[in-house]
């Protein structure tokens, strides 16, 4: 894909992840298209990346910004990575409500953008790169349903390829699995809970984590899979980069 003519969509831009792998697309010359519902966060983005950043404000879950968004901008890459933060408390302490939060922000987005890149289809070539979790390896008990709508997102991913494969569209689908950070919103409130569930304090529990997974990190990995026509399916990224799953 050229650096000067590619086109990137990225939910969830305005903060944290999206926000890193907006700012590292829009360096190397990608016009870049962030999607989220906060306007004045996206403002903020757009005036720190400049013109190679266009705000698009709207609920990633929405199937007709999904669908229009894909026919206007026709984007060579897809970074599916909105979501929202989980209720965190253990099983007990949770409603049906704050359990399923993530499966209707997080995997819903994942499915939505999914289900329309294969519908329209992107060109051959395109790539969707899926934000799911390395808690869809290992669980996440203080986070609610977060874990298995991480772990959906995964089939999604590898649902999407398939169906490309069959239909002979040549796009390429990519899951990525970030370990936990506390250099994150959602990730810093999550370190805090497991650290008490531990009988920890903060520090000690960060340094459990070394080498310390960045935004940057993650914004790193996902041009590497974007540019590498032979990347594997799905990776773990951590501190120390990009580790392939093992199938």
């Amino acid at each position: 894909m050229s650096t000067q003519t590619q086109t990137a969509v990225v939910t969830g831009a305005s903060r944290g992840f999206g926000r890193a792998i907006a700012a590292a697309l829009v360096a190397q010359g990608t016009r870049v298209l962030g999607v989220a519902r906060n306007k004045a966060e996206l403002a903020a983005v757009r005036d720190e990346l400049g013109a190679g950043f266009t705000p698009v404000v709207g609920d990633a879950t929405d199937e007709a910004l999904a669908d229009r968004v894909l026919t206007e901008h026709r984007p060579d890459l897809l970074v599916l990575n909105a979501g929202v933060g989980p209720h965190l408390g253990a099983i007990h302490e949770q409603t049906w409500e704050t359990f399923t939060v993530n499966w209707n922000n997080d995997t819903r987005q994942a499915f939505t953008w999914t289900r329309a890149a294969l519908r329209q289809p992107l060109a051959p070539g395109s790539v969707v790169v899926e934000m799911s979790s390395g808690a869809a390896l290992k669980g996440s008990p203080l986070s609610g349903g977060y874990a298995s709508a991480k772990a959906a997102i995964r089939f999604i991913s590898g649902y999407g390829a398939e169906e490309a494969d069959r239909a002979g569209l040549g796009i390429r689908f990519v899951a990525l699995l970030p370990q936990l950070t506390p250099l994150t919103g959602i990730g810093s409130l999550a370190v805090d809970g497991y650290a008490a569930r531990a009988g920890v304090d903060r520090e000690t529990f960060v340094r459990g984590l070394t080498p310390v997974l960045t935004p940057e990190l993650v914004a790193k990995a996902v041009l590497e899979v974007a540019t590498d026509p032979d990347s594997a399916a799905e990776y773990v990224v951590s501190g120390a980069g990009l580790k392939p799953l093992d199938h």
